[in-house]
Parts: structure tokens; C-alpha cells; sequence
């Protein structure tokens, strides 16, 4: 989504939603995030999986020296496992890059053309060993720009939407996601605001 479609999204639920007002008054409009659609910025998501974004960059590298050019999937599936171990690949992690090259490779997975239903898009990216539900969401929200997306099982965005609501105690990802129904069609704008709004730290809490 661009700025400008983020800043409409956030407006609306805004104009319904005084608590959500009140937060974009107090830490300003996202950036936006955006990510290239395809292959790479998949492995990229099972690569940076529980490591650092400084480690996940460093396998990236180290990759691109042993095989080439990562963004082609029939390059991992070629590879062997040793070479990706050397790259920095765990054992499963080597499993999940050589599951999503074999549904790209094969044709089962076509990410220029993922269903418009946005459950059945994440129903087809979980297919892949390594892509759970929380990773399909972010991949639908920032590579494709999906604007109803809610990743409602990220800790972040449960932290902020009881922090936003003045709950005294995080909600729950089925709480979260109940709440989230009454901000369709504009989730997306609002799971990004919620980074953005943890990003500003404990200051931006209601007083």
C-alpha cells in the first residue's frame, strides 16, 4: 500500500474510531511498507525466520556467493544440502527453502496469480513447509499490498490494539481478531499503524 492509500485506510477507521484518532495524532501517519512480490522476498521470510535481520542479510550473501542468484528457485533446488548448510541454512530450514523452490518449480504455487480471496491465498502460501499463517499474511499485506489483511496472531499488533483501546492487559489473538471486524475493509492500514505505533514505544500509550 502507498502512503497515500495508508493515510485513507487510517482516516477512515478514524473518523469511526476516536481511540484510533487519538493514536494518529499522537505518533503521526506509517511509512509505508512495501516488499517485492515473488519468489526472493519468500526465501527471504524463511531465511530471516528466529535470526537477526543482520544474520538473515549475512546467509543472503554468503548464498548469493555459492549459488548464484537466490531469486531463482530452481538454483536452490539444485543445490545441495551441504552448500546450503555452508550458506548458513539449518537443517530445517534447507527443508522449507527446498519445499517453497518445489511448489514454485513445479507450477502448484503461482505467486503472479494468488487467489483474490485472501483466505485462499494464505490457504496456497501455507502449503509451503516453513510458511505459516503470520508469514502468508505479511507477504499478502507488504508484497501485494492487500489492503484487508490483519495478522492478528503478531504479538505487536496485540500489544498496540490494547494499548490504542486502553485494555489493561493484551488481548488475545481471537480478541484481537474479533475486534478487528468492525475496521473492514481497512485492517491492512491498521496492522501497519500498529508497528508503526510500537515502534514510538512506551510514550505513545494514552494518558
Amino acid at each position: 500500500m502507498s502512503a497515500e492509500q495508508l493515510r485513507a485506510g487510517l482516516d477512515a477507521l478514524a473518523a469511526n474510531e476516536p481511540a484510533i484518532a487519538a493514536a494518529i495524532a499522537r505518533v503521526g501517519y506509517p511509512d509505508p511498507r512495501i516488499r517485492e512480490r515473488g519468489y526472493a522476498t519468500l526465501l527471504r521470510t524463511i531465511v530471516g525466520q528466529q535470526v537477526s535481520v543482520h544474520a538473515a542479510n549475512a546467509v543472503w550473501r554468503k548464498l548469493e556467493t555459492l549459488v548464484g542468484d537466490p531469486a531463482d528457485p530452481h538454483v536452490i533446488a539444485a543445490a545441495s544440502d551441504e552448500t546450503l548448510r555452508a550458506a548458513g541454512f539449518s537443517r530445517q530450514k534447507t527443508g522449507y527453502a527446498r519445499s517453497l523452490a518445489e511448489e514454485v518449480t513445479s507450477g502448484r504455487l503461482d505467486l503472479d496469480r494468488l487467489p483474490e480471496d485472501d483466505e485462499e491465498a494464505i490457504a496456497q502460501l501455507m502449503r509451503v513447509k516453513g510458511i505459516g499463517r503470520w508469514s502468508a499474511e505479511v507477504y499478502l499485506l507488504f508484497a501485494e499490498g492487500r489492503p484487508d489483511i490483519w495478522p492478528a496472531g503478531d504479538l505487536a499488533v496485540q500489544l498496540e490494539i490494547g494499548r490504542i483501546l486502553g485494555h489493561d492487559t493484551r488481548p488475545s489473538e481471537k480478541l484481537t481478531r474479533a475486534l478487528a471486524e468492525a475496521w473492514r475493509p481497512h485492517r491492512g492500514a491498521l496492522a501497519i499503524f500498529t508497528w508503526h505505533h510500537y515502534g514510538a514505544g512506551p510514550d505513545a500509550a494514552p494518558v
